[in-house]
Protein backbone atom coordinates (compact mmCIF):
# COMPACT_ATOMS: atom_id res chain seq x y z
CA UNK A 1 0.00 0.00 0.00
CA UNK A 2 0.99 3.34 -0.79
CA UNK A 3 0.36 5.60 3.08
CA UNK A 4 0.32 9.42 3.23
CA UNK A 5 0.92 10.18 6.65
CA UNK A 6 0.39 13.47 8.01
CA UNK A 7 2.76 15.04 10.60
CA UNK A 8 5.07 12.57 9.35
CA UNK A 9 8.15 14.42 11.51
CA UNK A 10 6.58 14.20 14.13
CA UNK A 11 6.95 11.89 17.05
CA UNK A 12 3.83 9.35 16.42
CA UNK A 13 4.56 10.05 12.45
CA UNK A 14 7.88 8.86 12.45
CA UNK A 15 6.92 5.65 14.81
CA UNK A 16 4.26 4.67 11.79
CA UNK A 17 6.32 5.47 9.07
CA UNK A 18 9.10 3.03 10.18
CA UNK A 19 6.23 1.04 10.80
CA UNK A 20 5.16 0.61 7.48
CA UNK A 21 8.20 0.95 5.96
CA UNK A 22 9.39 -2.79 7.90
CA UNK A 23 6.45 -4.34 6.46
CA UNK A 24 7.26 -3.23 2.58
CA UNK A 25 4.68 -0.02 2.17
CA UNK A 26 5.97 3.09 0.50
CA UNK A 27 5.46 6.51 2.61
CA UNK A 28 4.88 10.07 1.84
CA UNK A 29 4.78 12.33 4.51
CA UNK A 30 3.48 15.67 4.70
CA UNK A 31 4.58 18.49 7.69
CA UNK A 32 6.05 22.05 7.88
CA UNK A 33 8.93 20.49 9.79
CA UNK A 34 11.99 19.02 8.10
CA UNK A 35 11.62 15.15 7.89
CA UNK A 36 15.23 14.87 9.38
CA UNK A 37 15.37 11.24 10.55
CA UNK A 38 18.01 8.32 8.85
CA UNK A 39 14.76 7.23 7.13
CA UNK A 40 14.84 10.14 4.60
CA UNK A 41 16.07 8.33 1.38
CA UNK A 42 13.17 5.32 2.18
CA UNK A 43 10.31 8.18 1.72
CA UNK A 44 8.62 10.97 -0.33
CA UNK A 45 8.73 13.79 1.79
CA UNK A 46 6.91 16.91 1.05
CA UNK A 47 7.55 20.41 2.87
CA UNK A 48 3.95 22.08 3.58
CA UNK A 49 1.12 22.87 5.53
CA UNK A 50 -2.47 20.97 6.09
CA UNK A 51 -3.46 23.99 6.15
CA UNK A 52 -3.04 24.40 2.37
CA UNK A 53 -5.33 22.79 0.43
CA UNK A 54 -3.47 22.64 -2.49
CA UNK A 55 -0.40 21.51 -1.15
CA UNK A 56 -2.61 18.81 0.45
CA UNK A 57 -3.43 17.65 -3.03
CA UNK A 58 -0.09 17.61 -4.16
CA UNK A 59 0.35 14.77 -2.06
CA UNK A 60 -3.30 12.41 -2.27
CA UNK A 61 -2.43 10.84 -6.09
CA UNK A 62 -2.44 6.85 -6.02
CA UNK A 63 -2.48 7.11 -2.48
CA UNK A 64 -4.41 4.23 -0.91
CA UNK A 65 -4.59 5.03 3.27
CA UNK A 66 -3.78 8.82 4.70
CA UNK A 67 -2.61 8.28 8.61
CA UNK A 68 -3.75 12.12 9.73
CA UNK A 69 -1.35 12.66 12.93
CA UNK A 70 -0.95 16.26 12.25
CA UNK A 71 -1.82 18.65 14.88
CA UNK A 72 -1.40 21.62 16.67
CA UNK A 73 -0.80 20.54 20.39
CA UNK A 74 -2.06 22.12 23.83
CA UNK A 75 0.74 24.63 23.99
CA UNK A 76 0.05 26.27 20.56
CA UNK A 77 -2.46 29.46 20.58
CA UNK A 78 -6.16 28.85 20.29
CA UNK A 79 -6.12 30.33 16.62
CA UNK A 80 -3.33 28.19 15.86
CA UNK A 81 -5.28 24.75 17.30
CA UNK A 82 -8.26 25.71 15.34
CA UNK A 83 -6.87 26.53 12.40
CA UNK A 84 -4.62 22.95 11.67
CA UNK A 85 -6.59 20.56 13.85
CA UNK A 86 -10.16 21.92 12.87
CA UNK A 87 -9.45 23.70 9.27
CA UNK A 88 -6.63 21.09 8.46
CA UNK A 89 -8.26 18.23 9.24
CA UNK A 90 -11.09 19.30 6.68
CA UNK A 91 -8.90 19.95 3.96
CA UNK A 92 -6.93 16.65 4.42
CA UNK A 93 -10.53 14.65 4.19
CA UNK A 94 -11.85 16.73 1.50
CA UNK A 95 -8.58 16.19 -1.13
CA UNK A 96 -8.62 12.30 0.04
CA UNK A 97 -12.29 12.39 -0.77
CA UNK A 98 -11.95 13.94 -3.84
CA UNK A 99 -9.05 11.23 -4.59
CA UNK A 100 -10.92 8.76 -3.91
CA UNK A 101 -8.43 7.33 -1.36
CA UNK A 102 -9.78 4.32 0.58
CA UNK A 103 -9.62 4.85 3.91
CA UNK A 104 -8.24 7.86 6.41
CA UNK A 105 -7.33 7.15 9.83
CA UNK A 106 -7.94 10.31 12.01
CA UNK A 107 -5.59 10.20 15.40
CA UNK A 108 -8.36 11.48 17.81
CA UNK A 109 -7.37 12.14 21.30
CA UNK A 110 -9.25 10.77 25.10
CA UNK A 111 -8.67 14.88 25.30
CA UNK A 112 -12.42 15.02 24.36
CA UNK A 113 -13.84 12.95 27.11
CA UNK A 114 -12.62 15.86 29.26
CA UNK A 115 -12.56 15.33 33.10
CA UNK A 116 -14.81 12.46 33.29
CA UNK A 117 -16.59 11.18 36.73
CA UNK A 118 -16.78 7.79 35.80
CA UNK A 119 -14.13 4.89 34.35
CA UNK A 120 -13.89 3.64 32.01
CA UNK A 121 -14.46 5.21 29.29
CA UNK A 122 -16.50 3.55 26.66
CA UNK A 123 -16.54 4.95 22.84
CA UNK A 124 -20.52 6.24 23.52
CA UNK A 125 -19.36 8.47 26.50
CA UNK A 126 -20.12 12.04 25.98
CA UNK A 127 -17.48 14.20 24.37
CA UNK A 128 -16.75 17.64 27.00
CA UNK A 129 -13.34 19.31 25.35
CA UNK A 130 -11.04 20.92 27.98
CA UNK A 131 -9.45 23.78 26.58
CA UNK A 132 -8.93 24.62 22.84
CA UNK A 133 -7.25 20.98 22.33
CA UNK A 134 -9.99 19.32 23.48
CA UNK A 135 -12.57 21.21 22.04
CA UNK A 136 -10.81 21.34 18.65
CA UNK A 137 -10.77 17.54 18.57
CA UNK A 138 -14.10 16.90 18.93
CA UNK A 139 -14.92 19.15 15.80
CA UNK A 140 -12.50 17.34 14.22
CA UNK A 141 -14.12 14.16 14.70
CA UNK A 142 -17.71 15.56 13.39
CA UNK A 143 -15.54 16.65 10.09
CA UNK A 144 -14.90 12.81 10.02
CA UNK A 145 -18.51 11.79 10.42
CA UNK A 146 -19.29 14.11 7.97
CA UNK A 147 -17.39 12.43 5.37
CA UNK A 148 -18.21 9.18 6.51
CA UNK A 149 -22.10 10.08 5.19
CA UNK A 150 -20.29 10.96 2.13
CA UNK A 151 -19.35 7.06 2.09
CA UNK A 152 -15.54 7.61 2.94
CA UNK A 153 -14.03 4.85 5.71
CA UNK A 154 -13.29 7.22 7.94
CA UNK A 155 -11.41 5.31 11.15
CA UNK A 156 -10.98 7.05 14.45
CA UNK A 157 -8.26 6.63 17.13
CA UNK A 158 -9.03 8.08 20.20
CA UNK A 159 -5.36 7.05 22.05
CA UNK A 160 -4.43 7.96 25.94
CA UNK A 161 -0.82 9.74 26.34
CA UNK A 162 1.32 7.38 24.39
CA UNK A 163 5.05 7.33 24.94
CA UNK A 164 8.16 5.66 23.62
CA UNK A 165 11.06 6.34 20.83
CA UNK A 166 10.99 9.92 20.27
CA UNK A 167 8.71 11.27 22.54
CA UNK A 168 10.08 14.33 24.73
CA UNK A 169 7.73 16.63 25.42
CA UNK A 170 6.22 17.09 28.72
CA UNK A 171 8.03 13.44 29.86
CA UNK A 172 11.20 14.75 28.75
CA UNK A 173 11.08 16.69 32.14
CA UNK A 174 10.26 13.68 34.56
CA UNK A 175 13.28 11.91 32.23
CA UNK A 176 15.42 14.84 33.10
CA UNK A 177 14.28 14.72 36.99
CA UNK A 178 15.45 10.72 36.86
CA UNK A 179 18.36 10.95 35.41
CA UNK A 180 19.81 13.76 37.52
CA UNK A 181 19.23 11.56 40.48
CA UNK A 182 16.03 13.71 41.75
CA UNK A 183 13.17 12.87 43.65
CA UNK A 184 9.63 13.68 41.60
CA UNK A 185 6.49 15.38 42.51
CA UNK A 186 3.04 14.44 42.11
CA UNK A 187 -0.13 15.69 42.38
CA UNK A 188 -2.25 14.32 44.45
CA UNK A 189 -1.47 11.01 46.48
CA UNK A 190 -0.28 9.28 43.28
CA UNK A 191 -3.11 6.46 44.05
CA UNK A 192 -4.84 7.49 40.97
CA UNK A 193 -5.12 4.97 37.92
CA UNK A 194 -3.84 6.86 34.84
CA UNK A 195 -3.56 4.82 31.61
CA UNK A 196 -0.54 5.43 29.16
CA UNK A 197 0.31 3.67 25.79
CA UNK A 198 3.41 2.61 23.93
CA UNK A 199 3.85 4.51 20.31
CA UNK A 200 4.51 0.77 18.90
CA UNK A 201 1.04 -0.27 20.38
CA UNK A 202 -0.82 2.65 18.59
CA UNK A 203 1.10 1.77 14.98
CA UNK A 204 -0.18 -1.75 15.74
CA UNK A 205 -3.80 0.24 16.03
CA UNK A 206 -3.70 2.62 13.26
CA UNK A 207 -1.92 -0.72 10.80
CA UNK A 208 -5.47 -2.90 11.82
CA UNK A 209 -7.46 0.06 10.70
CA UNK A 210 -5.92 0.39 7.43
CA UNK A 211 -5.60 -3.40 6.06
CA UNK A 212 -8.47 -4.85 8.24
CA UNK A 213 -12.42 -5.08 6.17
CA UNK A 214 -13.24 -1.11 5.79
CA UNK A 215 -17.01 -2.32 7.39
CA UNK A 216 -15.47 -3.61 10.34
CA UNK A 217 -13.13 -0.48 10.56
CA UNK A 218 -15.21 2.25 9.67
CA UNK A 219 -16.08 3.33 13.46
CA UNK A 220 -14.43 4.77 16.37
CA UNK A 221 -11.67 2.83 18.91
CA UNK A 222 -10.94 3.89 22.28
CA UNK A 223 -6.48 2.83 22.22
CA UNK A 224 -4.60 2.50 25.72
CA UNK A 225 -1.93 0.10 27.49
CA UNK A 226 -4.28 -3.53 28.76
CA UNK A 227 -1.84 -3.21 31.89
CA UNK A 228 -1.71 -0.23 34.10
CA UNK A 229 -1.50 0.22 37.93
CA UNK A 230 -1.30 3.74 40.13
CA UNK A 231 0.31 6.73 38.72
CA UNK A 232 2.94 6.33 42.05
CA UNK A 233 3.93 2.69 41.30
CA UNK A 234 4.19 3.22 37.26
CA UNK A 235 6.26 6.42 37.26
CA UNK A 236 8.62 4.53 40.18
CA UNK A 237 9.58 1.97 37.58
CA UNK A 238 11.07 5.24 36.35
CA UNK A 239 12.90 6.14 39.31
CA UNK A 240 13.83 2.42 40.02
CA UNK A 241 15.31 2.18 36.44
CA UNK A 242 17.52 5.56 37.12
CA UNK A 243 19.05 3.81 39.98
CA UNK A 244 19.55 6.85 42.74
CA UNK A 245 17.25 5.26 44.83
CA UNK A 246 14.62 8.26 44.61
CA UNK A 247 11.05 8.29 45.23
CA UNK A 248 7.90 9.87 43.62
CA UNK A 249 6.47 12.29 46.09
CA UNK A 250 2.76 12.80 46.12
CA UNK A 251 1.76 16.30 47.30
CA UNK A 252 -2.20 17.58 47.93
CA UNK A 253 -3.71 18.07 45.12
CA UNK A 254 -5.33 21.46 45.42
CA UNK A 255 -2.60 23.59 46.29
CA UNK A 256 -0.72 22.04 43.70
CA UNK A 257 -3.49 23.08 40.99
CA UNK A 258 -3.70 26.34 41.60
CA UNK A 259 0.21 26.80 42.43
CA UNK A 260 0.44 25.74 38.83
CA UNK A 261 -2.74 27.56 37.63
CA UNK A 262 -0.53 30.72 38.26
CA UNK A 263 2.38 29.48 37.06
CA UNK A 264 0.65 28.85 33.89
CA UNK A 265 -1.14 32.19 33.55
CA UNK A 266 2.67 34.01 34.15
CA UNK A 267 3.49 31.48 31.13
CA UNK A 268 6.47 30.12 33.52
CA UNK A 269 5.22 27.18 33.74
CA UNK A 270 5.30 24.43 30.00
CA UNK A 271 2.49 22.23 32.19
CA UNK A 272 -1.05 23.28 30.30
CA UNK A 273 -4.54 22.87 32.12
CA UNK A 274 -5.56 19.33 30.82
CA UNK A 275 -2.07 18.15 32.38
CA UNK A 276 -2.51 19.26 36.05
CA UNK A 277 -6.32 19.10 36.05
CA UNK A 278 -6.35 15.23 35.62
CA UNK A 279 -3.17 14.01 37.07
CA UNK A 280 -4.64 13.55 40.18
CA UNK A 281 -7.72 11.65 38.86
CA UNK A 282 -8.37 8.31 37.47
CA UNK A 283 -8.19 8.63 33.53
CA UNK A 284 -8.65 5.44 31.54
CA UNK A 285 -10.57 3.72 28.82
CA UNK A 286 -11.87 0.48 27.97
CA UNK A 287 -10.30 -0.86 24.97
CA UNK A 288 -12.66 -3.82 24.61
CA UNK A 289 -14.09 -2.46 21.89
CA UNK A 290 -10.82 -2.52 19.83
CA UNK A 291 -9.99 -5.49 20.93
CA UNK A 292 -13.12 -7.28 19.65
CA UNK A 293 -13.17 -5.64 16.65
CA UNK A 294 -9.62 -4.79 15.61
CA UNK A 295 -7.76 -7.92 17.48
CA UNK A 296 -5.96 -5.08 18.92
CA UNK A 297 -3.57 -6.35 21.28
CA UNK A 298 -0.86 -4.30 23.57
CA UNK A 299 2.53 -5.77 23.77
CA UNK A 300 3.41 -3.20 26.67
CA UNK A 301 2.29 -2.32 30.28
CA UNK A 302 2.49 1.41 31.39
CA UNK A 303 5.71 0.64 33.41
CA UNK A 304 7.47 -0.97 30.17
CA UNK A 305 6.04 1.89 27.82
CA UNK A 306 7.69 4.48 30.30
CA UNK A 307 10.84 2.75 30.99
CA UNK A 308 11.37 2.35 26.86
CA UNK A 309 10.99 5.88 26.44
CA UNK A 310 13.42 6.63 29.26
CA UNK A 311 16.08 3.85 27.82
CA UNK A 312 15.41 6.03 24.46
CA UNK A 313 15.72 9.28 25.95
CA UNK A 314 19.18 8.61 27.76
CA UNK A 315 20.36 6.70 24.71
CA UNK A 316 19.87 9.98 22.61
CA UNK A 317 20.20 12.98 24.72
CA UNK A 318 23.03 14.53 22.87
CA UNK A 319 20.78 14.91 19.57
CA UNK A 320 18.32 17.29 21.87
CA UNK A 321 20.53 19.14 24.34
CA UNK A 322 19.99 22.80 24.40
CA UNK A 323 16.52 22.35 22.38
CA UNK A 324 12.98 23.47 23.53
CA UNK A 325 9.91 23.92 22.03
CA UNK A 326 5.98 22.91 22.06
CA UNK A 327 6.06 19.79 20.29
CA UNK A 328 6.87 16.05 21.56
CA UNK A 329 10.05 16.23 19.39
CA UNK A 330 11.72 18.32 21.66
CA UNK A 331 12.27 18.82 25.46
CA UNK A 332 9.71 21.55 26.88
CA UNK A 333 11.50 24.30 28.81
CA UNK A 334 11.17 24.08 32.67
CA UNK A 335 10.37 27.14 33.63
CA UNK A 336 9.95 27.84 37.58
CA UNK A 337 9.86 24.05 38.08
CA UNK A 338 13.38 24.12 37.19
CA UNK A 339 13.63 26.32 40.18
CA UNK A 340 11.41 23.50 41.86
CA UNK A 341 13.87 20.90 40.81
CA UNK A 342 16.75 22.24 42.91
CA UNK A 343 14.52 21.02 46.47
CA UNK A 344 13.93 17.29 45.18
Amino acid sequence: MKFLVTGGSGFLGINFIRYALDRGHSVVSLDKEPFDYPEKDRITAILGDIREILTVDKCMEDVDVVVHTAAALPLYSKEEIFSTDVEGTGYVLESAYMYKVDRVIHISSTAVYGIPKHHPLIETDKLVGVGPYGQAKILAEKECLEYRKKGMCVPIIRPKSFVGPERLGVFALFYDWAKDGKNFPMIGNGKNRYQLLDVEDICEAIYLCATKDKNIVNDTFNIGAREFTTMKEDYQAVLNKAGFGKKIIGFPATPMIWTLRILETLHISPLYKWVYETASKDSFVSIEKAEKVLGYNPKYSNKQALVRNYEWYIANMNRFTGQSGVTHRVPWKQGALKIAKLFF
